[in-house]
């Protein structure tokens, strides 16, 4: 899983859309060395517009943790997030790899 900031305090969506782009050149990155990456972000905008913006909070934290579950490493990337240090503590709690660089994450597709 990649996971930093998306919302973390803001509205403007400018900064929503530079964070999710953040996270997906880190996903990016994750897949050249030969994983398999996932954002709860991007899993979670699709239900939402499909449920409808009044529901952003039942889905977007719900939704990321519960992918989050099913991964079993992290790399946590961007500042401050509350949701993403969930998502990250949810990893290493059940025994997951948790990466800050991904200069560290095990490069397999060599």
């Amino acid at each position: 899983m990649v996971s930093g900031p998306y919302t973390s305090g803001t509205r403007d969506p400018t900064v929503r859309a530079a964070n999710l782009r953040a996270m997906n050149a880190a996903a990016h990155a994750v897949w050249k060395r030969g994983h398999v990456p996932v954002i709860g972000v991007n899993m979670a905008l699709p239900v939402i517009e499909a449920a409808g913006a009044g529901q952003f909070d039942a889905v977007m934290m719900p939704l990321s943790l519960a992918l989050a579950e099913r991964c079993d490493a992290v790399l946590r990337i961007g500042g401050p997030s509350k949701g993403a240090d969930e998502e990250m503590e949810l990893i290493r709690a059940r025994g997951g790899r948790v990466f800050t660089r991904i200069e560290d994450v095990p490069d397999l597709a060599s």
